[in-house]
């Protein structure tokens, strides 16, 4: 039986090549967050992915992130930033066909826009207070050139099974949904829902 994961408090994390990853255990003492460290993505554990339904029938995507940060102070979870960006040219479908339909013109319009991104504005904690349990990260997200407000879900485990002790890895998790009509990525409506869910998870290795 998988154990329930259990969000972290604590200490400050720098990052510029950053974020997501799910499962995972243990709320972390506050002694142990005294000292500031520096982790970075691991990119065998970093997936961006998002899901949509074509003709009734959900499918899933990824999409590479390009550059992403996280400046994490548990002390302070309300001043935690987010920043990422992602490689439009480069994402895929299970279907070949929906892949090229999602890169046209009439869809994310990856000539011209090349590039997706998320900035984080603000934060809502969850009820106890911590970066998961209901938190929020709302921003701003740029698609085809457009801008506007999201709010993300979020989420900082340890990952289960670890010792309370080792800080070794983090992982994050941002989920979400969008209105692709917001954007003006309004092709082939008759086929495609208007709403995109975004399940963003990446691991977080310190540094040593």
């Amino acid at each position: 039986m998988r154990t329930a994961p259990t969000p972290i408090t604590g200490r400050k994390i720098n990052r510029r090549q950053a974020l997501f990853g799910a499962g995972a255990v243990a709320v972390l003492p506050a002694r142990l967050w005294a000292k500031s460290a520096d982790y970075l993505l691991d990119p065998h554990e970093t997936k961006v992915g998002f899901g949509f339904r074509l003709n009734g029938i959900w499918q899933t995507g990824r999409m590479p992130i390009t550059t992403s940060s996280v400046d994490l102070d548990p002390s302070q979870l309300q001043a935690t930033k987010v920043a990422v960006s992602l490689n439009a040219r480069a994402a895929r479908t299970g279907l070949i066909f929906a892949t090229q339909a999602m890169k046209s013109p009439d869809v994310l319009d990856v000539e011209r826009y090349p590039t997706i991104a998320f900035t984080s504005r603000r934060i809502r904690l969850g009820p106890d207070r911590r970066l998961s349990g209901g938190a929020e990260i709302i921003g701003d997200l740029t698609l085809r050139g457009i801008t506007r407000p999201v709010a993300l879900q979020a989420a900082l485990y340890r990952p289960a099974g670890t010792d309370p002790d080792d800080l070794s890895r983090l992982d994050f998790t941002l989920t979400g949904q969008i209105s692709r009509r917001a954007f003006g990525a309004t092709g082939f409506a008759a086929l495609v829902q208007d709403k995109i869910h975004l399940n963003i998870q990446a691991s977080l290795k310190r540094q040593t």
